[in-house]
């Protein structure tokens, strides 16, 4: 009776323990709420409720010194399985704390004891339960979630027991009074059996809750109802629509700030309320740092106490029932320092690897240094309730610390603080905390519990205990310049007891094994080795222990060598795109192999002040829009790296680029009008910032007499062209529109609003082209292209006219391209002037005329941007490609091509590769691909270039085909100098037949065998030679032979350029050799232009003996001692002259021989010119002797021009404009050395051409150039300007006479009255009629005077009378002159004059002489009467 005593005693203890000693249920609610792990003093009652970095409750940790106290501390303290079990597998250590009794029994004692724990079983259940008939509530049968249609009903069914009758409500979010709302619910019940009926609309979609109540508990059972119609199937879609956006934000680190945006949804549905979800690249939710708030309109996120870690792009996002919408902008958190220079404070501090006694801490280097580099950081750690310890007592350089030591079983929580000279920055903002524990239990503590099973046992192990065997899996898992971490799995073997471990490391190239650790083993399955020497390398291996002894070691690791990690390499050359007036967008390339990437620092500054500034303060992957910029001002940007080593070099700096909107539509305008919809057109962005427009957005108002309504977004997928169809307008409604254009930097700005518009029908004949953009924008050229209208008008579009004008021009500057109509929707534009802003529009035409013009392109600016054109090529296979290479492609850049600029779709006529550049080769070029080929570069300032493939593809078809059947050479064309300078050039086939033809070309033009060239082709060698006896200044360029022979083709040609000079000298040099041996021209015949205008063919000779012939010929034919040009031919110390201008008279050495005079006929002409166009021919020189021969020849008909501007440029060395005052006025004259027919001479007064006249006379007297202006005036004065021109040169002569003339006309008038005094005059003696009688004498004597003596003459009607026997003229005593006309006739009668001139003058005294018959007078009265 006694044994059964202590057995049930021990029953009831157990039974106490295992079941009563449980945490209480309110106890384990209100540990929920906890948020943080921490010390806790001893009056306050623990928890022993693990959680995760989500605060939710994962199990129970209760570390081995809290257990062991708490076991000791009160007897009531309750103990639940739970704990017991979860204590049994994570304190191993603390077993032999907890004395268990171990009996030996039989097997029929153990079936008796079984039987009295059950009978003793039932009487302690009686007394637990001494009312058996009551229980509480339960459901026997559930009621079952329905799906059903709006409107109809819904009726939910349950069935439950229990005693008391329970009693019945419904939840749905708030109690359900069926008695309230009879025509909403009714509520039935009958015995057990319970039912509630809703008559459904789509807002009673809900979890219904029925709760069973009673004396000894409450029961519950949930069933989901669906009512359909939330759906667009059913008949209802929802649209969200984000106003009141919240802009590109800033703030300061520990500031407050709040996003807003203000969210409509249509329908508008009662209680309906839509799922509102932040995100900073993950959805965000709610802790001490961040709150939300939904009102039911607006939406609300606040960032409490902000840290760099809060900067990023902030997204908020509505979903409904039928889809989502999004907004999403930017946040910068600006970082704040405490002192100046000291650097800011790191960021997004992290833990990994948490285990027993070991975390890692990662952090995130800051944006900003500081006034000197960071030297390293500090790292601390949280224990307790506000008590920071430092953890290390170095600063380490790499943002990556193993932290070792801890407390199994507690909570840390860790910051960072960085260093430099100038001091230490602010801490950043806290971890996470973690827990110290084995990563193995904490997997278990997240996994369901166990079931109870009613029974604890405890088995016993032996007490000798297990040794653990070795570890497996030893890496190095990091080794850095500071430390090396170790990783391991646990041995397989180690029995129930914890297992410990001692690590070993081994310099390599020894046998000797260090222990490590030899004061303490470690717990964790993870070891940081600190102190090792740089540069060296280690092996290491883990021995395990536990109270048995110390197991084998594992297996070494590699040997590894400590050394700095890498800093990343330098990013490439950052790229600047324009995108808002205060933000740019920037790209750059990557960094190359770099390892544990953070991210990369953008930093810009002004030009000119070499301050640089952080753009973002959280490392950012490639392509980042930097915002907060001053519109206007030209910043330059550069990037950085950043891992866990440090920062990067800094890379090239970008550009520079002012800031300043990037893309923005203009001039929106309508296109067609009917009554419920419009066409839009609008102007495409000038600069699209550097980066391809990807589409518009288009905004709307309503216009009310004056009153302008909210702006609305008309659509919600951008627009890929520059036009929209705005629908479900309302008639005689005014509006108006805005366009966005949008790029991969983001939306720019709206564009100004268009006019009013007015939606009504229009009636137009022609509309108007839309689309207008430009390619190919060259100095002189542009490519515009153009859309169609949106609609035909009244007949469809035929052609199309093109108009542009200057920028700075007004409307009536504006010109037509072309006459004729253009079919094509494109046209190149010619003729443009270099650094010219031109505008361009587009007219449309058809059956009906030629409509308005479209909305003007422009300006553009006639500019060739540095880019390459493209090109054709022929490879070394004979296929034939266009090339077209661009340097200045950016992130995201492709080649597109177009022909006849329309877009390639079908790729079977090309095959198109794009690398470096964009290479388009033709599959089987034919006539099929004539026509204009253009390649354009998005994400670009409009790179672009065309090729034309005309008639062209013929010789690159025929060039293919040389590739593709080539002609075999044995070698190339090769060149070599031969006696006497000559050249030969020659090359060798290897296979060839006898049908096979040569063709010698010299810089593409065909030359043929002749005096110049000798050619010859030994067919039984294969060897082509071609000769030249000597190179010239002309030969320079390209020799090329050219073969076909049947099929095939070859050709193998020889560059002469730039060595050609040498080449030249060398020739040369080897013919002086030659030449030096024989007579010959030391310098060739040539020509030269002495001061007195002669006209010389010159040469020099050498090596000239007395016996040397030496000829001169002219067309051939030679000069002989007998020619007339015989005379020209001179020789004067080893120079040939032959003068042409010499003037050679035929007659005069025959006269002189025949010592005659000569006639008057014979005189001397006026010298011939100098050199005449009868003097052109081939002037040819011959040098012959025994020794050998020469020759030079000069061309006188080729260079007869060179030889007239060289004879011109001598003449044109006129001296200065002389004036001269006569007695009839004043002179004007230049002499020159020498006077030709061909030089026009003109005469300019006050720069207006002088006409000849009787008082302006020009001419030329020998070599004297004159004016002459008789009786001058006052109107004479002024500049005179003579100018003298050959026909391609010329020159001026100027003279001002007004500072002469007072001189000059002084001078002419004292001339004139001296001379008129001196000049020959008749002073009297002479009548003026004369009339005598015939048969009588006539004697009349004149009296004359001048200075010196004048002659004296007389004539009758203008005809000089001699002195004979009828008339006898007489000059006394030089002042009487007489005529004497002896017996008169009637053929005397006639006018007479005495004419007196001298040097001064002439003047001549008339008179008229009548010579009468009486006897005829007197019939001549007779019949009169």
């Amino acid at each position: 009776q006694q044994e059964k005593q202590q057995q049930q005693h021990h029953f009831e203890s157990s039974y106490y323990l295992s079941t009563k000693s449980s945490v209480s249920q309110q106890a384990f609610s209100a540990s929920k709420t906890t948020s943080k792990l921490s010390p806790l003093p001893k009056t306050t009652k623990r928890t022993y409720l693990a959680m995760d970095k989500d605060k939710e409750v994962i199990g129970y940790v209760v570390p081995v010194f809290r257990a062991l106290m708490e076991a000791q501390e009160d007897d009531v303290t309750e103990e639940g399985i739970n704990y017991v079990a979860m204590r049994n597998l994570f304190v191993r250590e603390a077993r032999e704390a907890v004395e268990v009794k171990v009996e030996k029994k039989t097997r029929t004692k153990h079936v008796r004891e079984s039987a009295e724990r059950l009978e003793l079983g039932k009487t302690f259940r009686k007394k637990m339960n001494p009312d058996s008939l009551t229980h509480r509530p339960e459901f026997i049968v559930k009621p079952r979630g329905q799906t059903v249609l709006e409107g109809k009903t819904v009726k939910l069914h349950c069935t439950v027991a229990g005693w008391p009758k329970p009693r019945i409500a419904y939840k749905n979010n708030v109690l359900i009074d069926a008695k309230a709302h009879p025509e909403k619910y009714t509520a039935e019940s009958s015995y057990n059996m319970h039912s509630l009926e809703i008559k459904c609309d789509f807002l009673d979609t809900a979890q219904y809750c029925a709760s069973a109540l009673n004396v000894k508990g409450e029961a519950s059972s949930v069933a989901t109802v669906v009512i359909k119609g939330f759906c667009s199937e059913y008949g209802v879609t929802f649209e969200a629509t984000i106003i009141d956006k919240f802009d590109v934000a800033f703030g300061s680190e520990g500031e407050t700030l709040s996003l807003g945006c203000t969210v409509v949804i249509y329908p508008t549905v009662k209680k309906y309320q839509p799922e509102v979800v932040w995100y900073r690249d993950v959805p965000l939710k709610p802790s001490k740092w961040v709150h939300t708030h939904w009102s039911g309109e607006r939406a609300i996120l606040t960032l409490t106490h902000l840290n760099k870690e809060d900067e990023g792009m902030y997204t908020l996002r509505v979903n409904t029932k039928s889809g989502f919408e999004t907004f999403s902008a930017y946040v910068f958190v600006r970082a704040e320092v405490e002192l100046e220079g000291v650097p800011v404070a790191p960021l997004d501090v992290r833990c990994h690897d948490a285990n027993k006694d070991y975390v890692v801490v990662t952090w995130k280097q800051p944006a900003v240094e500081g006034s000197s580099p960071i030297l390293g950081y500090y790292i601390d750690c949280e224990v307790g309730t506000h008590h920071w310890a430092q953890c290390n007592d170095a600063p380490v350089k790499y943002a990556r610390f193993p932290v070792t030591g801890l407390v199994e079983g507690r909570s840390y929580t860790f910051r960072v603080r960085a260093l430099n000279l100038a001091g230490v920055s602010r801490p950043s903002r806290v971890s996470e905390a973690v827990v110290a524990m084995d990563p193995s239990d904490r997997a278990r503590l997240r996994g369901p519990s166990a079931p109870w099973t009613g029974m604890i046992k405890f088995t016993e192990e032996d007490s000798t205990g297990v040794i653990p065997g070795e570890p497996t899996d030893v890496v190095v898992t990091e080794a850095t310049k500071s430390y090396v971490v170790l990783a391991w799995k646990p041995p397989v073997q180690r029995g129930h007891e914890g297992v410990m471990y001692f690590i070993e490391k081994r310099i390599s190239g020894t046998d000797a094994w260090q222990r490590v650790n030899t004061g303490m083993p470690v717990k964790s399955p993870r070891y940081a080795l600190f102190d090792l020497a740089e540069g060296k390398s280690y092996s290491f291996r883990v021995r395990s222990c536990n109270s048995a002894g110390v197991g084998e070691p594992s297996e070494p690791t590699e040997e590894i060598t400590v050394g700095d990690i890498l800093l990343p390499s330098a990013p490439g050359a950052p790229v600047v795109i324009r995108n808002t007036d205060t933000s740019v967008v920037v790209t750059w390339k990557a960094s190359k192999d770099v390892k544990h990437l953070a991210g990369y620092y953008i930093e810009s500054s002004v030009v000119g002040t070499d301050v640089w500034m952080p753009c973002n303060n959280k490392p950012v992957k490639q392509t980042f829009v930097c915002h907060g910029l001053v519109t206007g001002h030209n910043y330059v940007f550069r990037v950085k790296a950043v891992n866990a080593a440090g920062y990067s070099q800094s890379s090239p700096h970008s550009d520079a680029v002012v800031v300043q909107p990037a893309i923005q539509p203009t001039a929106v305008t309508l296109q067609e009008a009917l009554k419920d919809y419009m066409v839009l057109g609008w102007t495409p962005p000038a600069d699209n910032g550097g980066a391809d427009v990807r589409g518009y957005f288009v905004d709307y108002r309503t216009v009310k007499g004056g009153v302008f309504g909210k702006w609305h977004e008309m659509n919600h997928q951008a627009l890929p062209t520059a036009s929209y169809k705005a629908e479900n307008l309302k008639e005689n409604v005014f509006y108006q529109f805005r366009v966005r254009a949008m790029n991969m930097a983001g939306v720019s700005k709206p564009s100004l609003p268009s006019a009013t518009l007015e939606c009504k029908e229009w009636t137009i004949t022609v509309p108007a082209p839309v689309g207008l953009y430009v390619l190919e924008v060259r100095d002189t050229s542009a490519v515009v292209l153009w859309e169609p209208p949106l609609f035909d008008g009244r007949s469809p579009v035929n052609g199309y006219y093109l108009d542009l004008k200057e920028a700075s021009a007004g409307e009536g500057g504006w010109k037509a391209v072309h006459e004729k109509t253009n079919k094509s929707k494109y046209m190149k534009v010619t003729q443009l002037t270099a650094g010219a802003s031109y505008v361009f529009r587009v007219r449309a035409q058809n059956l009906a005329g030629v409509g308005k013009p479209s909305a003007v392109l422009g300006p553009i600016v006639a500019q060739t941007r540095p880019t390459k054109e493209i090109y054709v090529d022929v490879d070394d296979n004979g296929k034939i490609s266009m090339v077209f290479e661009c340097s200045e492609m950016t992130e995201g850049s492709q080649f597109v091509w177009y022909k006849n600029y329309q877009e390639m779709t079908d790729t079977s006529r090309l095959t198109i590769v794009s690398e470096k550049g964009s290479r388009a080769t033709f599959n089987s070029p034919s006539l099929e691909d004539l026509g204009t080929f253009s390649c354009m570069v998005t994400n670009t300032d409009g790179i672009s270039s065309s090729y034309t493939l005309t008639e062209e593809l013929l010789r690159l078809l025929d060039l293919s085909h040389k590739h593709k059947f080539p002609i075999p050479f044995k070698s190339e064309m090769a060149m070599e100098l031969l006696e006497k300078g000559r050249v030969r050039f020659w090359t060798q086939l290897e296979k060839f037949t006898s049908a096979c033809q040569v063709e010698y070309v010299f810089n593409d033009a065909i030359i043929e065998d002749g005096k110049k060239y000798s050619m010859n082709f030994n067919k039984s060698t294969g060897v082509i030679e071609m000769f030249m006896d000597s190179l010239e200044v002309t030969d320079e360029g390209t020799f090329t032979f050219n073969l076909v022979d049947g099929k095939a083709k070859g050709t193998t040609s020889l560059v002469l350029i730039g060595e050609f000079k040498e080449l030249q000298r060398k020739s040369e040099f080897e013919r002086a050799e030659w030449v030096r041996k024989q007579p010959h021209f030391v310098e060739y015949l040539n020509f030269a232009v002495t001061p007195e205008c002669d006209v010389l063919l010159k040469c020099k000779i050498g090596n000239i003996k007395p016996a040397t012939e030496i000829v001169w010929s002219k067309d051939c034919i030679e000069i002989t001692e007998e020619d007339e040009e015989a005379a020209k031919i001179e020789k004067l110390d080893g120079e040939l002259l032959f003068n042409i201008g010499k003037w050679v008279i035929k007659q005069e050495k025959k006269k002189e021989k025949e010592r005659k005079k000569p006639s008057a006929e014979d005189a001397h002409q006026p010298p011939r010119p100098k050199i005449s166009k009868k003097d052109m021919g081939v002037y040819d020189v011959f040098l012959k002797d025994e020794r050998g021969k020469d020759k030079s020849s000069f061309n006188l008909t080729d260079a007869y021009q060179a030889v007239m501007n060289e004879l011109f440029r001598v003449i044109n060395s006129s001296s200065e404009i002389q004036v001269l005052s006569t007695e009839s006025g004043i002179i004007l004259s230049s002499n020159v050395v020498y006077y030709d027919e061909n030089l026009r001479v003109g005469w300019l007064h006050r720069e207006s051409k002088i006409a000849a006249s009787e008082r302006v006379k020009s001419g030329v007297t020998g070599e004297q150039l004159w004016l002459k202006i008789n009786e001058p005036t006052e109107k004479d004065k002024g500049k005179y300007s003579m100018d003298i021109f050959d026909g391609k040169d010329g020159v001026k002569r100027v003279f001002d006479l007004t500072g002469k003339w007072d001189e000059a006309f002084e001078e002419f008038q004292r001339l004139a009255a001296a001379i008129a005094e001196r000049r020959a005059r008749v002073v009297g003696g002479l009548p003026d009629v004369v009339a005598i009688q015939e048969g009588k004498s006539l004697n009349l004597t004149g009296n004359v005077w001048g200075e010196p003596t004048p002659e004296v003459s007389w004539t009758k009607n203008d005809r000089e009378l001699v002195s004979d026997e009828h008339y006898k003229l007489k000059f006394e005593h030089g002042k009487f002159a007489s005529i004497t006309i002896a017996a008169v006739t009637t053929a005397d009668s006639g006018k007479y004059a005495l004419v007196v001139k001298n040097k001064y003058g002439k003047e001549a005294g008339e008179f008229t002489v009548s010579v009468y018959n009486p006897e005829e007078e007197e019939s001549k009265e007779d019949k009169r009467e």
